[in-house]
């Protein structure tokens, strides 16, 4: 069975990481036995294009490749300011309205709002430029702290390396977590992160994180998600007054630590959905939400679902 077909636009000067970032991710066949994806670059654009790094590209396939791809990827754009040539919104449409997901990377959110894509819709870019998309769409409800924005038939992710949260997170869509991990862990980047994690952190992480009270503590607390925890808890096991631990923990992971179990807990329920066929009391039970209806009120307000819908859509076939 053939895979699933990727059509990723490659333009004049575009930065060849942008570039190579969705052709990694889909592009990995993480030892299947039959790729889960086939890709082609498709040139917005006639003749050679240069890179932003001074080389060329010579791009095989045209514009008429949206046509044919399941998926359709802009991995970024030249210039916030420069609206994309007709023929590539035009393209784009004609995809989307066959059925083709799309996906704006980083920049790439630009031209999917040139193209009419985002209207009225949630999305998000490079928090550099965020400023300055909301001037230009003022009609797109921009979310220019997160990760990634999966709005369904539309995906925009955050810069630069972001854009492979959103490739995986495309890829856990269409075949599910455990391939999604497949390619993560040739690529040696973290399988999963959050679309709602925030773009970076104002605060560094702390030297020598990997073995300190702090992280072990944290460690077993991700192993135990099922008990019940809090700032007094976690705390005490690192063996840190209150005050102590919430200043060192706010500087390690950017949040609270309310916000931080939510988002482990929310984790480990969506693996469980995706990989057992566990019923959704045990799972409610397993990552420390305690009843289903705990459960689905965290899925609705993260992910605007229900348990159920979830499971239908990402678990792989």
């Amino acid at each position: 069975m053939a895979g699933t077909r990727v059509a990723v636009v490659a333009f004049d000067r575009i930065r060849p990481f942008h570039l190579s970032v969705p052709c990694a991710v889909f592009g990995e066949t993480a030892g299947e036995e039959v790729p889960l994806f086939e890709v082609r670059v498709c040139a917005a654009e006639p003749g050679e294009l240069r890179a932003h790094a001074g080389f060329g590209i010579a791009a095989r396939h045209g514009l008429r490749t949206l046509a044919w791809a399941d998926i359709v990827v802009v991995p970024s754009w030249r210039d916030p300011d420069e609206t994309p040539p007709a023929p590539l919104l035009a393209a784009l449409r004609r995809a989307h309205a066959r059925g083709a997901l799309i996906v704006g990377l980083c920049l790439g959110a630009f031209v999917l709002a040139a193209a009419g894509l985002l209207e009225g819709r949630r999305a998000t870019t490079h928090w550099r430029w965020a400023a300055r998309f909301a001037e230009l769409h003022p009609r797109v409800r921009l979310e220019p702290g997160v990760l990634y924005v999966d709005e369904g038939d539309v995906v925009t992710s955050a810069g630069t390396a972001a854009g492979i949260d959103c490739c995986l997170h495309v890829v856990r869509r269409r075949h599910g977590a455990e391939a999604a991990s497949r390619i993560a862990r040739i690529l040696v980047v973290p399988p999963h992160r959050q679309g709602s994690q925030a773009q970076y952190l104002e605060q560094p992480v702390l030297a020598h994180a990997h073995d300190t009270p702090l992280t072990r503590t944290l460690d077993w607390a991700v192993r135990h998600l099922d008990r019940p925890h809090s700032l007094d808890s976690l705390a005490t096991r690192a063996a840190m007054s209150r005050r102590s631990f919430t200043r060192h923990f706010r500087r390690h992971t950017g949040t609270t630590v309310g916000q931080w179990l939510a988002g482990q807990r929310l984790a480990l329920a969506r693996r469980l959905l995706e990989t057992t066929d566990q019923p959704v009391e045990r799972i409610a039970e397993c990552a420390g939400f305690g009843t289903p209806l705990s459960l689905r009120q965290h899925f609705a307000a993260a992910l605007d679902t229900t348990p159920s819908r979830y499971r239908r859509e990402f678990r792989g076939r």
